[in-house]
């Protein structure tokens, strides 16, 4: 592999006092104060894990504190009584989550898990009929999505070798061409009733073009919908706007809403204006005023929110409330800008090291969020655990078909909480690293 050679910024500089200045600088910088940070051998962490679990924000535990205050003091009255009660918690993270993933807000609600709203949408939006049974989706999806898909076309009858088509990276390249996805699609649109992608892959931190994969799959007759665990909260979204069918995302990377933290569902609003839309019906999601009639007969709520079965789990939303606040509070187009800057600061120092390292994300901002993807072709393991030991959280995955101990170390660093000054070191462990 070749390193990439992205031209940066004019006014970079690989210097401390350059990246003191930027955080100076940063109209964002005190946001930081508001997470706490790890420590390794009893110093503070250079965390840049947040594509994996996002920093505790210090107003959860107030949060989760008032949350059991209510149930002590109000026991099972707690579901009507208080500032927020229980019976209707779900609105009160609505305005902040339609922000993040740009919808409007009866077109999204927060409940259960990523994986199983992909489900409860696959169950919507998959809709498999003899001529028209296809998913189409990424090469090297996360597995969570490969399974997914997998179970739900054998529990329609079909086999994944004749239902599922990956769309791979060109032989040699590691990343997906814009063209090669529109191509694939044009070519099995009339046998396709699904396009689903990740908004972010995982592995190499690519930012696919869900508007032009979107459109691409509404030509050929197909629904789209979309997984964003990467992308919410890491970039900027249109989901009304692009037209998209529906998205799920997890709350616990980029989102800060702590392990195992709720999931969201985006489902645009001409389906969820549609009560006959097939789905699997839950008690909250029956129509609130009559919901507490206990008749027969599911009657969906409007919008997304037709499409719970639960009661919100209230610990956890309140969790994640506590760090939604924080980002309708510092915005999304603020916190992007920061990180197209951020990101690229660390690129432009990786790119001037004198050691091999190859940046697998793209080199195109569009393209790519806090993600870098840094490809060691040998001894990463050694690099990894040497960054650890000096204090930096990141992430290793394995190549498999490297004999010579290589692989990737995924780096996220973070508008909210991440600084200038830890890039600079970051970069500047990677260039003193001699295993």
């Amino acid at each position: 592999m070749q390193k990439t050679s992205e031209a940066a910024p004019v006014d970079f500089e690989p210097t401390l006092d350059f990246a003191l200045e930027q955080d100076k600088q940063d109209p964002l910088r005190l946001f930081r104060n508001r997470f706490y940070f790890p420590k390794v051998q009893e110093k503070e962490a250079i965390y840049f894990c947040g594509n994996s679990l996002g920093l505790q924000p210090k107003s959860v535990e107030e949060a989760l504190l008032r949350e059991l205050e209510q149930w002590r003091m109000h026991g099972v009255e707690g579901h009507f009584e208080g500032e927020m009660p229980w019976m209707h918690y779900h609105k009160f993270l609505l305005p902040q989550t339609a922000q993040v993933v740009g919808a409007k807000e009866e077109e999204v609600v927060v409940m259960n898990t990523l994986t199983t709203n992909l489900h409860l949408m696959m169950v919507s939006f998959y809709r498999p009929a003899p001529g028209r049974f296809k998913i189409i989706m990424e090469a090297g999806a996360f597995p969570s999505d490969q399974y997914a898909i997998e179970s739900q076309v054998r529990w329609h009858g079909f086999t994944p070798e004749e239902a599922i088509v990956e769309v791979a990276p060109r032989p040699g390249e590691m990343l997906l061409r814009q063209e090669d996805i529109e191509a694939i699609i044009g070519q099995h649109g009339r046998q396709t009733a699904l396009v689903l992608f990740g908004g972010v892959n995982y592995f190499t931190g690519q930012f696919f073009d869900l508007k032009a994969i979107a459109e691409a799959a509404h030509r050929a007759g197909a629904y789209v919908g979309f997984d964003l665990a990467h992308a919410a909260g890491n970039m900027l979204l249109k989901l009304h706007d692009w037209q998209v069918d529906f998205a799920v995302w997890c709350s616990y990377k980029y989102l800060n809403s702590g392990p195992g933290g709720p999931g969201g569902v985006f489902v645009h609003e001409q389906h969820g204006k549609n009560p006959a839309l097939p789905r699997f019906g839950g008690w909250w999601g029956h129509d609130e005023n009559e919901r507490f009639q206990m008749r027969k007969g599911f009657k969906p709520m409007p919008g997304a929110a037709g499409w719970q079965l639960s009661n919100a789990q209230v610990l956890a939303c309140a969790a994640h409330k506590a760090s939604l606040d924080i980002f309708a509070e510092a915005t999304m187009q603020a916190l992007r800008g920061k990180s197209e800057r951020l990101t690229g600061f660390l690129a432009y120092l990786i790119e001037r090291s004198a050691k091999e390292f190859t940046i697998l994300t793209p080199e195109d901002k569009d393209q790519r969020g806090c993600q870098l993807s840094i490809y060691v072709s040998s001894d990463g393991k050694g690099l990894f655990d040497y960054l650890h030991r000096n204090n930096v959280i990141c992430d290793w995955r394995e190549d498999n078909l490297s004999a010579t101990g290589g692989g990737v170390i995924r780096v996220a660093p973070v508008p909210l909480y991440n600084t200038f000054a830890e890039v600079w070191q970051f970069a500047q462990l990677l260039e003193a690293y001699s295993g």
